[in-house]
Parts: C-alpha cells; sequence; structure tokens
C-alpha cells in the first residue's frame, strides 16, 4: 500500500489537501495531510526557535511514524523545501518526490526564493527581516493570493477560505538558507506542471532543447511529468484531477522529456524557406544583413524570444529563424537587423530592453538605413519587450510585428508589476499598423496572454493585422514546413514591408 504525504505551501496547513486526502484513501491509499509546526491548527506551537530545521523535523516525525513501505512525498509550492528537506533524511523511505507547481529548489536558496512575484517576495524578505523574536510574517490579503500562482479554477468559496485559514508564517522558516541534501540522488520525481499559471511540458522541452546543462537532469527516465488544465492551487481547483495524477506518479507513469544529444533542436533546424544569403555585417550585438545598392534603405530589427541561457551557443542572431527572416527582408530591399539581448532569466527582462533600444538606435544611424522607417519584430518571450513602444510609438517606428508572441506575463513568471504588460499598452498604440502571426497550435498559456492583447486592441481600435497558421506550432518556422506556414511567412514579410514604404 502507498502512502502519501502531503505537504502544505506557505502560509497553508493540511486542511488544504483534505479532498484530495479523502480521494486518495477512497482508492486504497493511506494518506497524510502535513499542518508544519506554526501553521493551521499548530500555529500556537511556534515559537523565536521555529525555523526551516523545524519544519523538516516535523515531516521527518511523519514518516517516521507511517505503516507503509513506501512513501510518496509530495510538496506544494514553498513546502517543497521542507519535503525534499526530509526526504533526504529518509532516503530509504521514499519512493518518489512529487513537485506540485513549484520550480527545482536550488542549493543555498531559502524557500522566500520560490515565490513567483517579485514584489510579493521582496515585501516578505523584508518582513522576515524585520521579524524579531516570535513576530510572524503576514499572509496575504484576499486579493493577493494570485501572486503566489494563478487562481485560475478555484471556486470562490474555496478562495475565501484560503484566506480565512492562512495563517502568518514563522519568519526563519522562509529564510534559513536550504541545503539539498546528496542524498536525494536518484529518488525518482515528478512535476505537476498547472498550465495556467504558465508550465507545460513543451515549455520545459523547448527550455532542454537550449542545450542548459541545468536542466539535462530532466531528462532523466526517473523523472516523469504531468499537466494539469488549472491554476497554481490544484488542491482546491481540481482534487480529483490532482489525486489521479499522484496516484500515477505512485505507479511509475509520467511524460518523460527527451534529451537532444541525436537530433538538432527544434530552434537550429532549417528555416521554411530556401533564402539566399545576404552580405552581412556583425557590430556589437548586432548583425545587420544588408540588400543590394547604396540605400539608405529602411530596417526591420528582429528580436528574439527567451529566457535563452547566456552559454547557449549559437547564439539566436545565427538561429535559423532570424537568419531566414533577415535575409528575406534583406533580398526584398530592407535591411535585417538582428539582434543578440541578454534576456538569460525572467528578471532579466529591464536589461534586455535596453539592449534592444540600444541595438534600434545603432541600426537607425547607420548611413545606410533611413532611420525614420523602421519596423520592430518581436518573437516568442520577446513580444513582452514591445511594451516600451506601445503606449507612444515614436515616428520613426512604422509598423510593429510579433510571431507566436508572449503578450502578457505568465502568472508564475514574476512580473505582475512590471512594465512588460503589452496586452496593457496597446491602449496607447494608436493606429500603428500591428502584424501578429498567430499560431493555431500554440501552447495554452501563451495563446491567452494573445486573446487578451487582441481584445484589448478590439476594445481601443488598436490597427491589428492577424495573420493565421491554423496547423501551426511555437516556432513554426523551423517545424512545420507547410505551405500555410510559407504563405504565413511570406505574407506577414509583405506587410511589415509594405507599412515600411507607405
Amino acid at each position: 500500500m502507498t502512502a502519501f504525504v502531503l505537504v502544505p505551501g506557505t502560509h497553508t496547513g493540511g486542511w488544504i489537501w483534505e479532498d484530495v486526502a479523502a480521494r486518495l484513501r477512497e482508492s486504497g491509499a493511506q494518506a497524510y495531510p502535513a499542518t508544519l509546526t506554526g501553521l493551521g491548527d499548530r500555529r500556537h506551537l511556534a515559537g523565536p526557535g521555529t525555523d526551516l530545521e523545524t519544519h523538516i523535523e516535523d515531516l521527518v516525525q511523519l514518516i517516521d511514524h507511517v505503516d507503509a513501505p513506501e512513501v510518496v512525498i509530495a510538496g506544494h509550492g514553498g513546502g517543497i523545501v521542507a519535503a525534499l528537506g526530509a526526504a533526504g533524511r529518509r532516503p530509504e523511505r521514499i519512493a518518489r518526490i512529487v513537485y506540485v507547481d513549484t520550480p527545482v529548489a536550488q542549493d543555498g536558496d531559502p524557500a522566500l526564493a520560490l515565490v513567483p512575484d517579485r514584489t510579493l517576495r521582496e515585501r516578505l524578505t523584508q518582513s522576515a527581516g524585520a521579524s524579531g523574536g516570535d513576530r510572524r510574517v503576514s499572509a496575504p490579503l484576499l486579493d493577493e493570493w494570485h501572486r503566489f500562482g494563478s487562481v485560475a479554477g478555484v471556486p470562490v468559496e474555496a478562495l475565501a477560505r484560503l484566506d480565512l485559514l492562512s495563517a502568518p508564517q514563522p519568519p526563519a522558516t522562509l529564510t534559513q538558507p536550504f541545503r539539498l541534501p546528496e542524498t536525494l540522488a536518484g529518488l525518482p520525481t515528478t512535476g505537476v506542471l498547472c498550465t495556467a499559471n504558465g508550465s507545460s511540458i513543451a515549455m520545459l522541452q523547448a527550455v532542454v532543447g537550449f542545450g542548459d546543462p541545468r536542466f539535462q537532469a530532466l531528462t532523466d527516465p526517473r523523472v516523469g511529468f504531468f499537466e494539469l488544465d488549472t491554476g497554481h492551487w490544484p488542491m482546491l481547483s481540481c482534487p480529483d484531477e490532482l489525486a489521479d495524477v499522484l496516484l500515477r506518479a505512485a505507479a511509475g507513469e509520467g511524460h518523460r522529456l527527451t534529451a537532444t544529444v541525436d537530433e538538432k533542436p527544434a530552434h537550429l533546424r532549417p528555416f521554411l524557406l530556401d533564402v539566399p544569403e545576404r552580405p552581412r555585417e556583425r557590430v556589437g550585438r548586432v548583425d545587420l544583413h544588408l540588400p543590394d545598392g547604396d540605400g539608405p534603405w529602411p530596417a526591420v530589427v528582429l528580436v528574439h524570444g527567451g529566457p535563452v541561457p547566456a552559454d547557449a551557443r549559437p547564439t539566436p542572431r545565427d538561429w535559423p529563424t532570424l537568419v531566414g527572416y533577415a535575409r528575406y527582408v534583406a533580398g526584398l530591399g530592407a535591411v535585417g537587423g538582428t539582434v543578440d539581448h541578454r534576456l538569460h532569466d525572467l528578471s532579466d527582462y529591464g536589461r534586455a530592453a535596453e539592449d534592444v533600444a540600444e541595438a534600434v538606435e545603432l541600426v537607425r544611424s547607420d548611413p545606410r538605413v533611413d532611420g525614420e522607417r523602421v519596423a520592430l519584430w518581436y518573437f516568442s518571450g520577446g513580444g513582452l519587450l514591445s511594451a516600451d513602444l506601445l503606449p507612444a510609438p515614436p515616428p520613426w517606428l512604422r509598423c510593429l510585428a510579433a510571431t507566436y508572441p508572449v503578450l502578457a506575463p505568465l502568472p508564475n513568471w514574476g512580473l505582475a508589476d512590471s512594465r512588460f504588460r503589452p496586452a496593457h499598452m496597446v491602449r496607447g498604440a494608436g493606429q500603428l499598423p500591428i502584424v501578429l502571426t498567430r499560431v493555431g497550435l500554440e501552447r495554452p498559456e501563451i495563446a491567452a496572454t494573445v486573446e487578451e492583447f487582441l481584445t484589448a486592441a478590439e476594445d481601443c481600435g488598436a490597427n491589428v493585422e492577424v495573420i493565421d497558421v491554423p496547423l501551426g506550432h511555437h516556432a513554426f518556422e523551423t517545424i512545420d514546413h507547410t505551405e500555410q506556414a510559407r504563405e504565413a511567412v511570406e505574407r506577414a514579410v509583405r506587410s511589415v514591408l509594405g507599412h515600411l514604404r507607405d
């Protein structure tokens, strides 16, 4: 008989797992929702010395008293840190560790590092630092729970109960650095990804394809993944489905990511059009693909997505998609500029925006470029960078294009209060021509941001042309070598260049 130890996240207690535990027990499994010291109905037990070590010991004691040969320990949100600590103390008892919509904890990080929203994380950090003696870190207000993760799918009454039963957190349980036990190596793990919160198997596979060594461990056959079409609180929004996933994880099921050792990852496969090479000049982070003749020519600056690991090779300006578009526009009489901006992490959007702005000025100042006729073309996660130009488009910006873009921060990206929200900023775009290429097989979490953008654009009368690729995937230019995909690229390029020549 499998036993499940269910570890709650920050400010919550075992009560949050009640429905999931009931369904696990109905299936014949044992279920032990844990309430850690200082939380839930054990909030009165905390003292000045309550820290992460206290919570780890809580779980060790629980595991020791479970009368079952195998224990699956599941951690939600910040609770995964204590779960990992306990599993490292009792590895011989652990059959599997399940991450329920939580990132992988890094050695030396405190539980607070797993809070995605930067504003909330900073506030909690300050509150914890100022908490002397027995003072606690207050739980979020009712309208702030989404900062821990999307509340999509959570019934109103369940959200109200979350707010009612949440407890102030002992500060040291959030700030004490966590040392990843070596004894965890080799233990099977499962990730439960909540797509409405911004996570998906496809997204992880794409990250693995970049070759970042930090993520290669995710291709281990002992690591499996499941998706749930809900927000960050699946134990409240879909307890039946979560219980089923936990049972299947215990049985060793789950999607396996594939390493890309024997084949080129999707972003390095050939461009769907056979575009002749053009003269190319490299200046700093920018490559200029040049037309025939003397100019001055209009220019299209192509902005890649990401985040892309800093040591990824080749860098984005040498990727077939960007090179393909740059050569294509150069062959039609416009400079194609590709730029390596430094979006290496979700916290890098500000720096990446500065890089793009510098690249645009470099292109505009080139004597072969007509600096008053420029288009910017954003791809994938680079779409958020368009927010800087939408509220008050400069006169030299004749067109803004976006292809399979992310147009609002995903809930678990921690950018809720940032300026990088094109779906909000489009209300200031006026009649700036916007050419948006939308793929029909988009990842749901990204498709939702596109629809949010288009709804806002329609409400304010923005000048948006949508080019649909009904059977296209994200990054379709190197994946879908179909006539439909080729026509979409050709139409988008003609449209952008047409606005530059008007």
